[in-house]
């Protein structure tokens, strides 16, 4: 006997609480002991009894056993599936307790059958969007033609589809907004193939329907289409319609048909009429473009006090974008980060640096703005940190700042460049200074030496040059930046003066500043080619055709020095091909001609010659070089021809001369051939050989 058994028989505690432990809710596992009426404790909600204590009713394990029935432990006994199967066909099937594998494959779906006239016109409208958007990406793709036939294509099939609702009595499933769509879709491709009246009377059909509320918003484009026609009454007439038609509460739209509305009056050239609807738009919703525009019309009736206020209103419009701060920590990285680029690629390239005619008034084309989309470039924003994208990614939004930014910057340069020595035609310079004294406190500082590198080329084209070099000269005192941009002025106009120690001394200034600038290439180039290093200097010129492929400069400077050097052929084609970019050049003309004649090529020599007297058609030495030309040819009629005509034109050319006498002496026309020697003893008296002659 065991210890517990012992203890429960000698001692039992609960002796006489046992004879009903089978009746207990819990059975003889969960005994309770009676209350004192002689019953056994009410049960819980779960329909046990209270639960017994540590000393009276003790859990039973797996090996205990009490005097009743044992209570089957089932949490561990399977519940009667096997792995195998039963018999030999659940051997060969899975598990299908709904017994749904002898019910075979599901049938096929019946095809839909329904052919109402509804269904048949949901087809065609569906058929007809895809013609719509395959027609929208043709055009977005630049292939008008196929956007054109698409178009066309669409019309058709829609208007098909509304006749098939109303023979069906579904007139009221009309889509207005499907035939809206279509018909703007084909008047845009229409313009998009030059077929402006096509376009226009579509456009004609929309606007007269009733049943489009929003259609007279589309004048704007009739109105455009009759000004690409030139036909600027009609044009100004449209603009006035649609902007009848756009609400208060539109104002920017509004504006910009106004602005439409000036320009058609500065091609008409009212003036005033065009003022009066740029001062609305400076007033209301101004902009640079609307701001240059009144600048101009103000410039065309030469009002200077007008100019001055309308240019000071264009200074006053906020730069869209970033503020002043950001802008001047912006240019002053970029300008450190542009110095170290440039000092890498000079450790990279020693030797040469250049000099050129570096002139110019520089700036883009200002024009009239008109309701058209932007074009824009997008370019990538590489950095890390805050504020700056990942590389590769291109920040669309900072694109688009930056590129308004730049249309400002290029609107207000025009302006100035433009009104600066008409303000004051008396004194031209008042103009320019007050014009950078209006710059300069302003959010365009860095225009403002820009206007002054503009004001020493004025003084060259006066052939001022102390003052030019006196302006030039003050730059010296500023930032490096605006040092290196006039550094290449300098070093021309120290080139003319014959200085050359200053002259190449800028010339490498610009040079450092700027290895891809081919103007200072140039200068630096001929600095070294009076020099007499012309290998050095066919580099550079060389370099800088690299840098600016049409720098006419670099190709006519490259073909002098390859003659100098004696490659007669190399100097050819690269004159030739200066000729095609400078066609009317009678320079590029000549030095053609001259090769030519130098390589023995008569024929063609004399072919360009007569091209350059088409250019130039009385100069002397010209019709003295074709007179020797057709001499070498030993067509002596031709020679004497343009030998008459070079003495005609400048009669006191020896060569010419003796040669007419020379000629009149073979042919025994002596008293003719006394006429040019007497001329000859005239211009040399000294010299005996006339006289004997």
């Amino acid at each position: 006997m065991s210890y517990r058994e012992d203890l429960f028989d000698d001692d039992d505690l609960y002796d006489g609480f046992g004879d009903d432990d089978a009746g207990a809710p819990g059975g003889a596992a969960f005994g309770a002991a009676r209350g004192p009426f002689g019953g056994a404790p009410p049960t819980t909600s779960l329909g046990r009894g209270p639960p017994g204590t540590q000393m009276g009713s003790r859990l039973m394990t797996s090996q205990q056993q009490s005097s009743g029935d044992a209570r089957p432990m089932t949490s561990v006994n399977g519940a009667g599936y096997t792995s195998h199967g039963r018999g030999d066909n659940a051997s060969r099937q899975g598990f299908d307790p709904l017994n749904q594998g002898n019910r075979g494959p599901a049938p096929a779906l019946a095809e839909k059958t329904d052919s109402s006239p509804e269904e048949r016109a949901k087809e065609i409208e569906k058929q007809v969007n895809r013609l719509l958007e395959a027609s929208a990406e043709a055009a977005a793709a630049k292939q008008f033609m196929a956007a054109l036939e698409k178009a066309k294509e669409a019309a058709k099939k829609e208007r098909y589809l509304c006749r098939n609702r109303e023979q069906n009595g579904l007139a009221e499933q009309i889509n207005m907004e499907l035939t809206y769509a279509v018909s703007f879709n084909l008047a845009n491709t229409y313009v998009l193939n030059g077929m402006l009246t096509d376009a226009l009377n579509t456009y004609s059909t929309i606007v007269k329907n009733k049943q489009y509320p929003q259609a007279g918003r589309l004048r704007v484009n009739m109105g455009n289409i009759y000004f690409s026609q030139k036909d600027y009454l009609k044009a100004v007439r449209m603009y006035r319609m649609a902007l009848d038609q756009i609400p208060n509460t539109g104002k920017e739209v509004r504006f910009r048909i106004m602005r439409n509305i000036g320009n058609a009056f500065v091609r008409m050239g009212q003036f005033q009429e065009a003022i009066e609807n740029f001062e609305a738009i400076m007033t209301g919703n101004p902009d640079y473009q609307s701001g240059f525009n009144l600048v101009v019309c103000q410039y065309a009736l030469g009002d200077a006090e007008q100019m001055k206020r309308a240019f000071s209103r264009l200074l006053d419009i906020p730069v869209p974008g970033k503020s002043e701060e950001e802008e001047d920590d912006e240019e002053d990285n970029d300008a450190d980060r542009h110095d170290e680029n440039n000092e890498a690629k000079m450790n990279e390239n020693p030797g040469g640096s250049g000099l050129g005619l570096g002139l110019g008034l520089g700036g883009g084309q200002a024009g009239m703005g008109e309701i058209h989309p932007d074009e824009k470039t997008p370019g990538s924003d590489e950095g890390d940190g805050p504020g700056k994208t990942k590389p590769g990614l291109v920040d669309m939004l900072k694109e688009e700042l930056r590129e308004r930014e730049k249309q400002a910057r290029t609107f207000v340069t025009n302006a100035a460049k433009l009104i600066a020595p008409a303000i004051d035609p008396k004194d031209w310079v008042a103009g320019y200074d007050w014009v950078i004294e209006a710059l300069r406190s302003t959010q365009f500082a860095s225009i403002a030496s820009e206007m002054e590198i503009v004001k020493a080329i004025g003084f060259l084209k006066r052939k001022q040059f102390d003052k030019a070099i006196e302006v030039l000269k003050a730059f010296e005192k500023k930032d490096q930046h605006l040092k290196a941009r006039a550094a290449t002025n300098l070093s021309f106009l120290y080139f003319l003066e014959g200085d050359l120690p200053a002259s190449n001394k800028y010339a490498n200034l610009a040079v450092r500043h700027d290895r891809y600038n081919a103007k200072a290439l140039v200068n630096k180039g001929n600095c070294l080619f009076a020099k007499g290093e012309l290998e050095r200097a066919r580099e550079l010129y060389l370099e800088a055709i690299g840098v600016e492929a049409d720098c006419s400069e670099a190709i006519y400077n490259l073909g002098l020095v390859n003659k100098r050097m004696g490659h007669l052929e190399e100097a050819l084609q690269a004159f030739e091909k200066l000729h095609t970019i400078i066609p009317n050049s009678p320079e590029v003309i000549y030095q053609i001609a001259n090769l030519n004649d130098l390589l023995l090529n008569f024929r063609t020599a004399t072919k360009w010659f007569n091209i350059l007297i088409t250019r130039v058609p009385t100069d002397p030495n010209v019709l003295s070089r074709m007179g020797q030309i057709f001499n070498k040819d030993d067509d002596e009629n031709q020679a004497l021809h343009f030998h008459h005509e070079s003495y005609r034109y400048y009669p006191v050319n020896l060569d010419v001369i003796s040669w007419l006498g020379v000629w009149y002496v073979k042919n025994e026309l002596y008293e003719k051939a006394i006429e040019f020697f007497q001329r000859a003893s005239q211009i040399q008296p000294t010299e005996v050989k006339w006289r004997l002659m």
